[in-house]
C-alpha cells in the first residue's frame, strides 16, 4: 500500500490534489510535435549520464509529453525527490515552482503494452483516469504489480542504469510534496542537500 500511495501521489505535486489539475487542452505553448516513432533522451545527472530510449508505439501520449517537456528544458535542475531502493526513482517537479504550475496539465491515459520491469520509464499518476502530468519514474526493480494499475512505460534506460542505481536514496519519502510545490528547489536544496538531480535533459536522436 505504501508503494501504491507513493506512485499515486506524484503526478499532482504542483497542485496538491486532482481537482487542481488543468485539462490537456490548456497545454503550454512551448510544446511541439515530432513524427518519428522513437527518440532518445540523455539525462546528464549528478550521479552520471543516463540515456532513455523512448518508443512512441508503447504509450503515444506519454511519449509525446516527455518529448515536449525535454524540448522545453523543463527537467533542467529537477531533483530526484523520491527514491525507494529496489522499487523506483522519481522526479518531475521543475526547479522553479512557477514552471511546474505552468505545465500542470493532464494527458490521456495510454494502455499498458509492456511491463514495468527494471529500467523501464513510466509516468506517475494519481489513480484517477487521465491524471498524468509531469512526474515520472524509473523502475529500480521488476514491478509487474504496477502494470495492472495502468502505469504504461514509454521506454527504457539503454545506458547508465548503474548511475540510476547510484542516485541518493537516504531521504526516502521524507521530502514534503506541499513544500516542493510551493518552493521548488529552494526548499529541497535547504532541507535535502544530498538529493541528486538532472543537470540537463536533451533529445540526442
Amino acid at each position: 500500500m505504501k508503494r501504491r500511495a507513493l506512485i499515486f501521489a506524484l503526478a499532482l505535486l504542483a497542485a496538491g490534489c486532482a481537482s487542481g489539475t488543468k485539462q490537456a487542452a490548456q497545454q503550454p505553448a512551448e510544446q511541439s510535435a515530432d513524427p518519428s516513432s522513437s527518440y532518445r533522451v540523455l539525462l546528464q545527472t549528478s550521479a552520471g549520464p543516463v540515456t532513455i530510449d523512448v518508443d512512441r508505439t508503447l504509450a503515444p501520449n506519454g511519449a509525446q509529453r516527455f518529448y515536449q517537456l525535454v524540448q522545453a528544458h523543463y527537467f533542467d535542475g529537477a531533483r530526484f525527490y523520491r527514491v525507494v531502493p529496489k522499487f523506483v526513482v522519481q522526479w518531475g517537479a521543475a526547479a522553479n515552482p512557477a514552471v511546474t504550475k505552468k505545465w500542470d496539465t493532464t494527458i490521456p491515459d495510454d494502455p499498458v503494452k509492456t511491463s514495468n520491469a527494471r529500467g523501464m520509464v513510466s509516468f506517475a499518476a494519481t489513480g484517477e483516469p487521465n491524471s498524468r502530468t509531469t512526474h515520472m519514474f524509473i523502475n529500480l526493480g521488476d514491478n509487474a504489480n504496477l502494470d495492472g494499475m495502468g502505469f504504461a512505460p514509454i521506454g527504457h534506460v539503454v545506458d547508465g542504469m548503474k548511475n540510476v542505481d547510484r542516485i541518493y536514496s537516504g531521504y526516502g519519502e521524507t521530502p514534503d510534496q506541499g513544500s516542493i510545490a510551493q518552493q521548488g528547489n529552494a526548499y529541497l536544496n535547504k532541507a535535502f542537500p544530498k538529493l541528486d538531480y538532472i543537470k540537463t535533459a536533451r533529445i540526442v536522436k
